[in-house]
């Protein structure tokens, strides 16, 4: 849209350049090669002067004027509805990625706290186990006493049912 809006104001342009060398081409033209005129047309010095320019060559650059100051500002409309629509996109995109990003935080956060919970689980797990464990020292002293009475009474026996 915006290829086609910048070309039919170049187009405009050319048309409004072709119109100038058009009306220029006619003052030309129009010049007297009479001795009055080239007084006329030279200052009092003898320098060159402009020719003055009619009511309807007046006008006639003021309508090229005119066409090519709407012909920029249609570029320049074009424009900026460009630009609102890439902001508005960009914007757009951007409130989706704070979006994802907050969803993400809250599930990190949970993983978090989740983790953490099974962490403290874990560990109470192992202190309740390492007091235990502490019982079980004198428990494996009695079990060692009493490993040696069995084996003592196991050898009586053993004597007493066999006669040598």
């Amino acid at each position: 849209m915006e290829e086609s809006l910048s070309a039919v104001a170049g187009d405009q342009r050319d048309e409004s350049t072709g119109q100038e060398v058009t009306m220029r081409e006619r003052d030309m033209d129009q010049k007297s090669t009479s001795p009055e005129a080239e007084v006329e047309a030279r200052g009092l010095d003898g320098s060159e002067s402009r020719p003055l320019l009619n009511k309807s060559d007046i006008l006639k650059a003021v309508e090229v004027v005119e066409r090519d100051s709407l012909a920029i500002a249609d570029s320049f409309s074009s424009l900026f509805a460009s630009l609102r629509m890439a902001l508005s996109e960009v914007t757009s995109g951007s409130v989706d990625h704070m979006r994802c990003f907050g969803d993400a935080a809250g599930r990190l956060q949970e993983s978090a706290l989740d983790a953490a919970t099974k962490g403290n689980r874990y560990i109470n797990s192992c202190l309740r186990l390492n007091e235990e464990m502490k019982g079980i020292d004198a428990l494996a002293s009695q079990l060692k006493i009493l490993r040696r009475n069995v084996d003592a009474l196991d050898t009586a026996v053993n004597k007493l049912l066999r006669p040598s």
